[in-house]
């Protein structure tokens, strides 16, 4: 079993806003007091294992320490604590006095920067777990259309149906099984940008049954070894966790879709990266791909991880047990 290190940190001093005094200032330079609450997560001991080399039954240990981390903090008035399972952080645990938070979070971000391309200092494979006592912009634009579209489409969950479009489709579809569906989404903006979602409507982690677990690490496993074999590098990315708020309204936290989104920057090869500039940061988004393209490139890259792959047929070239006079074919 893999043992995960979790280091925290939620001291920090208070921000107090000024008094609106009807001045320029106050009127343009707005802030609001927002603290929080970070964790680092590291995925296993050895320091070269990315999602990518791991088995799906080791990246299971992470996603069952994400949810005992989001159960942990969810509001006591939540309808997803009514349901959830009791954390199964261990109570011998060193960090277990770090872990009770000390306020009530509104919401979890957790999320993993791969590769110095996305900004990652520390080469040990790690995620980051940020809470906050705020709703961040992206995940507050994404549960306000949740809302709509539930309250317009007569209860209907806009991720499952999206999911259910995508599964008829079959055109953008990078890897599916029963309980998620991986593709290269319609609107995205990178070239192999994917999107996890899961088929059903499950709100967070607290909603997976063990089985649904499995087939969540399964995906995860899936979609990363095709990244790395698409241009056979270590490919960088930004992947987050979208799912219901820890603190809200019961309309909040029903209309709340689980998913996970992958951005990577990677365009034509291991050091051909796209960048969001000229007309992209000015005006939108062009698409150098489309999802399409994308999505059967990365379909015909699964299997062995190409690393793994290298190394059995160089151990298969170099024998352990034979000596350099056997290799070199001296008598």
């Amino acid at each position: 079993m893999i043992r995960h290190a979790i280091f925290a940190q939620e001291e920090q001093p208070e921000y107090h806003p000024l008094d609106s005094d009807g001045s320029l200032s106050s009127r343009f330079l707005r802030a609001e007091s927002v603290t929080g609450k970070c964790y680092v997560v590291t995925f296993a001991p050895s320091h070269n294992l990315t999602f990518a080399d791991l088995a799906p039954q080791q990246i299971i240990s992470i996603i069952n320490t994400w949810t005992d981390l989001y159960t942990a903090h969810l509001s006591p008035t939540s309808p997803l604590a009514q349901t959830a399972a009791g954390t199964t952080l261990p109570p011998a645990s060193p960090n277990i006095d770090s872990i009770n938070p000390k306020v009530q979070y509104r919401y979890m971000q957790i999320f993993e920067n791969k590769g110095a391309a996305m900004g990652c200092s520390n080469p040990h494979p790690h995620g980051q777990i940020w809470t906050t006592t705020s709703l961040p912009e992206e995940p507050a634009v994404e549960v306000e259309q949740l809302k709509n579209y539930c309250r317009e489409q007569g209860g209907h969950h806009m991720l499952e149906d999206y999911a259910r479009l995508e599964s008829d489709q079959r055109e953008r579809i990078v890897y599916e099984n029963s309980a998620f569906i991986a593709v290269c989404p319609w609107w995205a903006t990178w070239p192999f940008e994917t999107m996890v979602i899961a088929r059903q409507h499950k709100r967070a982690l607290t909603d997976f049954s063990s089985h649904e677990k499995e087939q969540l690490a399964e995906v995860l496993s899936e979609v990363t070894i095709r990244y790395d074999n698409l241009f056979e590098t270590q490919f960088p990315y930004s992947m987050g966790l979208h799912q219901a708020p820890l603190a809200g309204s019961k309309e909040e936290i029903q209309c709340s879709h689980f998913h996970i989104h992958f951005y990577p920057p990677l365009l034509r090869s291991a050091t051909v990266r796209k960048f969001l500039v000229g007309y992209e940061m000015m005006a939108e988004p062009q698409r150098d791909i489309t999802p399409e393209q994308a999505a059967e490139r990365l379909r015909g890259c699964g299997g062995v991880l190409y690393r793994t792959k290298m190394n059995e047929e160089g151990q298969r070239r170099c024998p352990a047990d034979s000596s350099p006079k056997d290799q070199q074919g001296v008598s």
